[in-house]
């Protein structure tokens, strides 16, 4: 590519090749951004240089200016539509169609060789495009959380990308029509490493197939499949002697035919579905090597859960549901003390009900925090909470990065309300905080507590706030702190428009704000406050959705915020109206 020749330049005395060399180490979007303001001439060398962009959401810019922009680009993320769709809260016509991001692909970006998509709308004809212009040099494609395509879509991904080296699908919602993807992704493909349809209906899955895969791909390092049934997999695992990771499968045979079954040897990372407790006995000889364990959808009590835990000395990252108890979380913060990554999900009603231990409170949070002090991450379903269990967080977990808790409403009553005190203790003892989540109950947090969440989360950039705060004069305190926060989330809360609005003007550094649930002006138009050059805002009305039990549920109204360099969308739906300042 001649013109990237730079040498007949120079910046600051020093020519384009020497700050080629340097920017090259450099992979901190945030660092690089900075460097791109010195000047124009290092604005195009960091711009010809960086190799991948995620693009948060994909009404921020059009695909052709991303492409003049960052001609060079080997690797691509975009997402579509916000989080809140992932729990069913955004129409599901909202928009976030990859089809635009497809064309530019393959028509401007020359050097991409990596794709992923996250909550986008990709059909058929996009993935056939992109297989018959990308083919031959694409090696990553993530279809995370998408829908709108077929098995026919992958067909032409698998027939024509015969250097894929990760095809990743998880929580897609894939319409199935056959098998035949699998299939030719085993007869074409030599060179895969990560092979990823979990939680996806794929169901026409041909064992054989995956056993082929498991003997040409001689790389292959990660799995997770399906509810294919672990017994007939014994080929697979024999083939599979490069395997680390592997997820999925179920146990619905007689247990005697597990007896041959064995995962191999260099497989530290493990999900286990459906397994009961006489299935255990396959993972306990070799639960001391394991880094990482996903029990969200294993059938075990609080006693398997101890007994298995108490084995694995070496976990890092530990997925469960609340069944898991404050007696398994005993269990975690005396035996598993190198864990960097806890999530506890909230279990089934009817599983709780069986299992009265299976909940969790104070008491576990408080061991785990005195005794997992490697600590980053933790996202935690709570039934009790207390102020003195926060402060432990906050002494003890100085690695911490993200927090996510929930408060679960049911009808115990909590001993410690409101948490002011505690989540002050915490955000001031977690220096490290770059994400935070709290969703507690009315009554959970004064507006004084949240006034101490905008005072101490200096270095937070993301934000979700549920049922927090008892007036707009919280929210306005709140938001003359958090000085690096770009996303934020607020569900449920008490606030009128002109305090969002007054909000989002007062955090300098907001480029996202979703809002569902807040107090409605007479006009509607409260919230043209905020309007400002680039900065969309979109109001989706309240409606009525159809529950998991069958019954009709009405959802508030939402409000969608945002940056965008695109303008206006053009796309709009029935389901969203666009408010713009007149």
């Amino acid at each position: 590519m001649e013109d990237r020749n730079y040498t007949t330049h120079r910046v600051h005395g020093m020519s384009d090749v020497v700050f080629e060399c340097v920017l090259s180490y450099i992979e901190d979007t945030r660092d690089r951004q900075s460097i791109s303001l010195v000047c124009r001439r290092l604005c195009q060398l960091e711009a010809h240089t960086r190799k991948h962009v995620t693009i948060a959401l994909c009404y921020t810019a059009t695909p052709k200016q991303l492409s003049r922009r960052f001609p060079y680009l080997e690797s691509l993320k975009i997402k579509g539509k916000p989080r809140a769709a992932m729990y069913n809260l955004i129409p599901e016509d909202w928009g976030g169609f990859a089809t635009p991001w497809v064309e530019e692909i393959t028509k401007s970006f020359s050097c991409i060789k990596a794709v992923h998509f996250r909550r986008m709308i990709v059909r058929d004809e996009d993935l056939e495009v992109l297989a018959r212009e990308r083919g031959s040099v694409l090696q990553v494609l993530k279809l995370d959380k998408c829908s709108g395509f077929t098995t026919d879509g992958l067909l032409h991904i698998c027939r024509s990308c015969r250097n894929l080296r990760i095809l990743f699908l998880e929580e897609s919602q894939i319409l199935e029509k056959d098998g035949l993807w699998l299939h030719e992704l085993a007869l074409n493909n030599t060179v895969l490493e990560t092979l990823n349809f979990y939680m996806t209906e794929l169901s026409q899955v041909s064992v054989k197939d995956l056993e082929l895969i498991a003997k040409k791909c001689s790389d292959l390092v990660s799995v997770k499949i399906g509810d294919s049934e672990i017994s007939s997999l014994v080929g697979f695992f024999n083939h599979a002697n490069a395997l680390e990771e592997f997820g999925g499968g179920s146990f619905n045979e007689q247990s005697e035919l597990y007896n041959h079954v064995m995962y191999p040897q260099r497989v530290t990372r493990l999900g286990l579905n459906y397994m009961s407790t006489s299935e255990t006995v396959l993972v306990l000889p070799f639960a001391f090597r394991l880094k990482k364990l996903d029990l969200l959808f294993a059938l075990l009590d609080t006693e398997d859960h101890c007994r298995l835990l108490q084995r694995c000395t070496n976990l890092e990252v530990l997925e469960t549901r609340d069944v898991i108890g404050d007696r398994g979380l005993e269990v975690v913060a005396q035996c598993c003390k190198k864990l960097k990554r806890l999530r506890v999900e909230r279990g089934a009603d009817e599983q709780e009900m069986e299992d009265e231990e299976g909940i969790v409170s104070q008491r576990g949070m408080t061991a785990v925090a005195e005794g997992c002090l490697e600590l980053e991450y933790i996202a935690v379903y709570v039934s009790d909470i207390t102020n003195a269990a926060l402060e432990t967080m906050g002494m003890n977990l100085k690695k911490l990065r993200d927090f996510r808790m929930v408060l679960l409403d049911r009808e115990e009553v909590i001993t410690d309300l409101p948490l002011d005190n505690g989540i002050r203790s915490l955000l001031s003892g977690c220096h490290e905080l770059r994400r935070f989540a709290l969703y507690l109950r009315p009554g959970g947090l004064t507006d004084v507590g949240l006034e101490y969440i905008g005072q101490y989360s200096q270095h937070i950039r993301w934000m979700l706030l549920g049922y927090l705060g008892e007036s707009d004069t919280g929210l306005l305190g709140f938001s003359r702190g958090c000085p690096s926060l770009q996303k934020l989330e607020v569900r449920g809360c008490c606030f009128s428009e002109r305090a969002l609005a007054l909000a989002a003007l007062q955090l300098r550094s907001l480029r996202y704000l979703w809002v569902q649930g807040y107090r409605v002006s007479p006009t509607g138009c409260d919230l043209l406050a905020m309007t400002r050059p680039f900065w969309n805002i979109e109001i989706i009305p309240p409606r009525k959705v159809i529950g998991g039990e069958g019954k009709e549920i009405e959802h508030p109204a939402h409000i969608l915020a945002y940056y965008s360099l695109a303008g206006p969308r053009t796309d709009f739906p029935s389901s969203v109206i666009p408010l713009l300042a007149e």
